[in-house]
């Protein structure tokens, strides 16, 4: 469908990417993948005929149709939510209106034995036949359709979308887009603004109903659903892989690792063609040998390696005060905009320690709760902070709120007190801002870009009660699990508002769910939530009544319905309990292989030195440095099959995680 030919562009010296080919195909669902500012939206734009390349060339058919939606778009507020959405059938609705046409024309003429009458019937009935074929009469039911599961309600389909936020707005985009069935989906960040249910709607429509699709997404859990193909923006060049995202991180690990052994391996023939020219440089009987090695040197081909390597970046938030043991109660809090209740008897008390989740739909209040604890906005009930509570908070828009005229380094410099400011640079190189990258202006940072720096800005201050809101939106994948293991080891509390599933699994042991004016709890991680969630709406004609007998069940607990919720809550906790004990194990086998392979190197170095030790006239001799290769190659042989037990049990291991989930 598209063909993609030794793709090059330059906004520098270094080129974005070049060389780049590949073909995208019918049913194809790529994943584009790449650290921030790789050059993935801008390929999206290259694809769709928004911007040139410096060199190369796209193909594409002229009948193949390009739906794209890009991360940021100027939208209408001029009309209803339907009618903007309508605008995808701007062409059948013409040739409705050119029907009804030719139907008024024929209605007034009588000349029925005429050949121009005769002419007009076969204009009307091909027209008409093609008009059916569309789909057309039943666009309306489809309109309905996408917009419900993109989170509308019926009731908002005929409200200005002056009313609406942007990111409900994007949503509108989104559903116009899908509407119009193209032959290729380019999508770049569609989930930023998707509540958890929206964002399993989209998954299902793209796998099922829609043809090729290219996609850039952070939503590691979205992604790994939606794609059968991986393209990589690595080092400059586009990396095909013909799987999912799951299976292509394990061929990327092991790409990378023969990169790497390459790498060595020409810095090593480089180093040895270096010494032999510098030794015989002035030795006339070895001039031509000298000038051929120079030669050689010239034609070698420097092999790069992936710039990102997350076992070298760490994050750790720094120390504070203990708080007291309840550090947010809510008693009866509600909040109403005008006459419009966003939510109503909420009660929750989150202890000391916890990590909780705030989900639901978006406008159901989870933003709103967070700024009533902020003290940001006025509420009814009561809500208290606790003893000694001290809040770093995350916004939505908090990379909105960065200052574009100062440079990186200048941002952090501003907010850093005391001796943090000696660790400036080494805190900047954990978020991938080190070397030259500290001095960009913020002003040219992408959006990825923008909520490291803001969340940088965050670590800075020692807190002992985070409030995340959407916190991973354009953060990529390292950089989110960077912040996840970083907020598992965080000795506070977290409450954290996400869509992200991948993010929230493992992290957070109770779920707040916000809906119908209404904020319920829930025991266990996101996927145990899921799953009771899931089991609860699956007849939604039956809603009311479910909720009617959960009632029931609540204030009759000696009922066997009540003992049957009882038996269900006790198998959620010991589901979550279960999940706990899994990861331990997982982290732990984890760390003993990280441990092993750590020995093992050691030992490799040790036998290279010895080898080289041996190699010469003085240690062939040596028995010692004999003894001791032959000592250290058994050792090696001993931690490998260490290495190879531990590896099948973690392997063993995630499966079982994999499999529960």
């Amino acid at each position: 469908m598209i063909s993609v030919e030794r793709l090059k562009v330059e906004f520098g010296v270094r080129p974005l990417f070049h060389e780049a080919s590949f073909v995208i195909n019918d049913r194809d669902k790529i994943a584009l993948v790449g650290k921030n500012g790789a050059g993935k939206s801008t390929m999206l734009k290259i694809l769709c005929g928004q911007q040139k390349a410096t060199d190369g060339n796209v193909s594409i058919p002229n009948d193949t149709t390009i739906g794209y939606l890009p991360q940021v778009m100027v939208l209408q507020d001029n009309t209803t939510v339907k009618e903007e959405t309508r605008k995808a059938f701007a062409g059948n609705i013409e040739m409705k209106e050119r029907l009804e046409r030719l139907n008024n024309e024929l209605s007034n003429r009588e000349d029925y034995e005429s050949g121009d009458y005769l002419a007009l019937v076969q204009k009307y009935t091909a027209e008409h036949e093609q008009y059916m074929m569309m789909g057309a009469e039943g666009y309306e039911a489809e309109i309905e359709r996408t917009l419900t599961g993109l989170g509308f309600k019926r009731s908002d389909l005929e409200r200005p979308t002056s009313e609406f936020s942007g990111g409900w707005r994007m949503r509108i985009e989104l559903a116009k887009i899908l509407l119009q069935k193209p032959d290729v989906l380019l999508l770049d960040e569609p989930t930023n603004h998707l509540d958890i249910e929206s964002i399993q709607w989209l998954e299902q429509f793209l796998a099922q109903s829609a043809k090729a699709v290219v996609l850039v997404s952070h939503d590691r859990a979205f992604i790994n659903h939606v794609s059968n193909r991986t393209l990589e923006i690595s080092c400059g060049r586009v990396i095909d892989y013909k799987v999912k995202y799951d299976e292509y991180m394990i061929l990327r690990k092991e790409r990378r690792e023969q990169q790497l052994r390459a790498y060595e391996n020409q810095q090593k023939e480089i180093a040895d063609i270096k010494d032999f020219i510098e030794r015989f440089r002035y030795k006339p009987t070895k001039a031509v040998q000298v000038q051929s090695r120079i030669k050689q040197l010239e034609k070698i081909v420097p092999i790069e390696v992936d710039e990102i390597d997350r076992s070298a970046m760490h994050l750790k938030f720094p120390p504070c005060l203990r708080s007291g043991d309840y550090p947010v109660i809510c008693d009866g809090v509600r909040k109403d905009y005008g006459e419009h209740c966003v939510f109503d008897g909420v009660n929750l008390t989150i202890k000391r320690g916890e990590k909780v989740a705030f989900v639901g739909k978006n406008g159901e209040g989870k933003s709103t709760l967070v700024k009533c604890i902020m003290n940001e906005i006025p509420y009814s009930g009561t809500l208290k902070i606790g003893h000694n509570v001290q809040i770093g908070y995350f916004a939505q828009n908090q990379a909105q709120l960065l200052e574009e005229s100062l440079t990186v380094f200048e941002t952090i410099d501003r907010v850093a007190k005391g001796d943090v400011r000696l660790q400036i640079n080494d805190i900047l190189g954990a978020f991938m801002f080190g070397g030259e990258a500290s001095e960009k202006k913020v002003k040219v940072l992408s959006g990825g870009e923008r909520s490291r720096l803001a969340m940088i800005r965050l670590l800075l201050k020692p807190v002992n009660l985070l409030i995340l809101d959407e916190p991973t939106n354009h953060l990529d994948m390292p950089s989110k699990d960077v912040l996840k293991e970083a907020i598992k080891v965080f000795d506070g509390t977290v409450i954290i508002v996400s869509h992200d599933r991948e993010f929230l699994d493992g992290l957070v042991s109770k779920v707040y769910e916000f809906g119908n004016g209404k904020v319920k709890e829930h025991l266990g991680g996101i996927y145990d939530f899921l799953r009771q969630h899931q089991i609860e709406s699956f007849d939604q004609l039956g809603k009311n009544k479910e909720n009617h007998t959960h009632d029931i069940r609540k204030n009759d607990p000696g009922t066997t319905i009540g003992k049957e919720d009882e038996q269900k809550d006790s198998v959620g906790k010991q589901t979550y309990l279960e999940r706990k004990e899994l990861q331990k194990k997982i982290r732990k086998v984890e760390k003993s292989v990280g441990e092993v392979e750590n020995i093992i190197a050691k030992l490799e170095t040790r036998l290279k030195d010895l080898n080289v030790m041996l190699c010469t006239p003085e240690g062939a001799s040596d028995m010692n440095a004999a003894t001791e290769y032959a000592s250290v190659q058994k050792q090696i042989e001993k931690e490998t099959e260490r290495w190879e037990i531990l590896s099948e049990e973690l392997e063993q291991l995630t499966l079982s995680k994999k499999y529960e989930n």
